[in-house]
Order: C-alpha cells, then sequence, then structure tokens
C-alpha cells in the first residue's frame, strides 16, 4: 500500500503560476497527476517515469506545466505556469504497482494508488 499526500494548491490569478507536490510513502514507479474540474471527468495532465527521464503531457498543457520527481524524498512535483482560468480543478496524484511507459498512462484506470487531491483555482 502507497499512501500519496498532496499539497500546494491554492487560489492564483490567470498568467501566474504555482507547484504541486505529491510525497509518497515508499518507493514508487511511474507517478502521475490528472486533475478533475467540476461538472467534468477526472482527465490526465502529466506522468513522469521512475528515472525521471521520461514524462508525457496532455495538450492542454504541454509548455505550461512541467512535471519532475526526486526519488530520495520520495516526491513529485507540477509546476504549472501561465496558469488559465480553464485549469481551475482537483489536482490528483496518482501511482502504480507495476511499471509501465509513460506514454500508456493516459489513463486512471492504470494506478492503484491515489492521493485526497488538492485544490487549484485560478481567477480570471
Amino acid at each position: 500500500q502507497v499512501q500519496l499526500v498532496e499539497s500546494g494548491g491554492g487560489l492564483v490569478q490567470a498568467g501566474g503560476s504555482l507547484r504541486l507536490s505529491c510525497l509518497a510513502s515508499s518507493f514508487t514507479y511511474v507517478m502521475a497527476w490528472f486533475r478533475q474540474a467540476p461538472g467534468k471527468e477526472r482527465e490526465f495532465a502529466a506522468a513522469i517515469s521512475r528515472s525521471g527521464g521520461n514524462t508525457n503531457y496532455a495538450d492542454s498543457v504541454k509548455g505550461r506545466f512541467t512535471i519532475s520527481r526526486d526519488n530520495a524524498k520520495n516526491t513529485v512535483y507540477l509546476q504549472m505556469n501561465s496558469l488559465k482560468p480553464e485549469d481551475t480543478a482537483v489536482y490528483f496524484c496518482a501511482t502504480a504497482k507495476t511499471p509501465f511507459s509513460v506514454l500508456a498512462g493516459t489513463t486512471g484506470g492504470r494506478y492503484a494508488y491515489w492521493g485526497q487531491g488538492t485544490q487549484v483555482t485560478v481567477s480570471s
């Protein structure tokens, strides 16, 4: 069992930045960030391999968000720049029981462990 705890959410104006963190209780393979806006389905945002050498992003965040990880701290980060009101959502981190390519990690069903989420609100 892996526990995940997100932090770093908040209220920011459009064009601003936030950095989310997700602390894992133990070793993890691929880690990902998903988000869910009010009234919408959960959607993939970004994923990173165990080594950190491979990443994958949703088109909606590519060029604005950067996922990274520090395995010594069991932590994954999501640096979010040039935020837009449409980025408003609850952001969840997730990890899997087994390794797989980040390119295959865009669906929530691939992940066994989820955090409780952190709210990000972008005002216009």
